[in-house]
């Protein structure tokens, strides 16, 4: 057998029947990696650099001689871990890729051939999927916005959505933020922007992928609690016909209480004193007493109008905002409304 080294596109084609193994360092894979790949350190972080070091200050020559000090002892181990991850996929077709296809994916895919394992390698390393994912967001797709005030169920919506086989995009859970002050209550650690960029990039590919007539997703501010919508995709949104559901203030209250009521007190009232300065001195320090006496109705009741005004001022910054709005009045919130959504014309 010998090793394969393949462009991005067969790369990920290859990625969705086969393991994908990043070879790179613990701190390089946390920061961020092609979504699904395994964490399959060649070197760990102390040794990367004392290898990276004695490459730049010393010569090639050294850094291979200490990577090799590093490799001998690890073989069998490595060996036996990507038997493991074999035998869990079902493949002995392994993908293998470094920072920029070098060394280290050669020496862990010669290594792996050797055992007798399918190996391909990724040309151009993690840095060819860096690009490649920055050019999704380049791309025209056929996006419908579901707007509507804080409240107003739209999570509910697309899973209602995905429900009836329409293709939906979920902002919010590859970005584990629900979007407000509150939005991270509940939630796993966000992760980096880099990272969010590679799950929303893969997303993307994922759903083109059955050519959909239409991609639904909600209307959001660009940043999403840490992580930032790459923008040439966001400026796409921003141009794009919102379905806005008009449900009433007190339903979407009642919602809202519903779904916060039983999280922790002390994490709703410093969620609420981040935004006091927006908020306005006097509704923070009367919502955080409300929270503090379990009046939770009451506090939801004046964050929930910040919300509002929020929302409508993001409404009417948009370019040409008259022709991109279409009202659609919904006595409830409830998944019924993807019906709603679905027999409602946008022209």
């Amino acid at each position: 057998m010998a090793v394969r080294p393949i462009d991005i596109e067969k790369f990920i084609g290859l990625s969705e029947q086969h393991p994908v193994l990043d070879v790179r360092s613990p701190g390089e894979y946390h920061h961020a990696h092609i979504p699904g790949a395994h964490s399959f350190p060649l070197f760990d972080d102390a040794e990367r650099k004392e290898v990276g070091t004695a490459y730049k200050q010393i010569s090639r020559e050294k850094a291979i001689k200490i990577g090799l000090d590093y490799f001998g002892p690890k073989m069998r181990p490595l060996v036996e871990q990507a038997e493991a991850i074999a035998e869990k996929s079902g493949s002995r077709t392994l993908l293998v890729h470094c920072w920029r296809g070098g060394m280290r994916s050669g020496a862990i895919a010669w290594l792996l051939d050797l055992y007798g394992f399918k190996v391909h390698t990724l040309i151009g390393g993690y840095k060819s999927f860096r690009r490649w994912t920055l050019e999704q967001f380049e791309k025209e797709y056929p996006l419908e916005l579901i707007g509507g005030y804080t409240g107003s169920g739209k999570t509910d919506l697309l899973n209602a959505l995905v429900k009836k086989e329409e293709a939906v995009l979920d902002l919010e859970g590859l970005a584990h933020h629900k979007g407000s002050a509150f939005g991270n209550i509940g939630q796993p650690e966000q992760p980096t922007q880099e990272h969010f960029e590679n799950k929303l990039a893969l997303a993307l590919r994922n759903i083109q992928k059955a050519g959909p007539n239409r991609i639904w997703v909600e209307d959001e501010s660009q940043r999403i609690g840490r992580v930032n919508i790459p923008g040439t995709f966001w400026q796409l949104m921003r141009r794009t016909v919102v379905r806005f559901l008009d449900i009433p203030f007190e339903k979407r209250l009642s919602y809202i209480v519903e779904g916060y009521g039983s999280l922790d007190a002390q994490r709703l009232s410093d969620a609420t004193d981040r935004i006091r300065k927006k908020l306005g001195d006097k509704n923070a320090t009367e919502a955080i007493e409300f929270i503090a006496n379990g009046q939770i109705t009451e506090a939801f009741d004046i964050l929930l109008r910040y919300y509002d005004k929020l929302y409508k001022k993001s409404l009417q910054n948009r370019e040409q905002a008259d022709e991109l709005i279409r009202l659609i009045e919904a006595a409830e919130v409830g998944e019924e409304n993807a019906t709603l959504l679905l027999n409602t014309r946008t022209s």
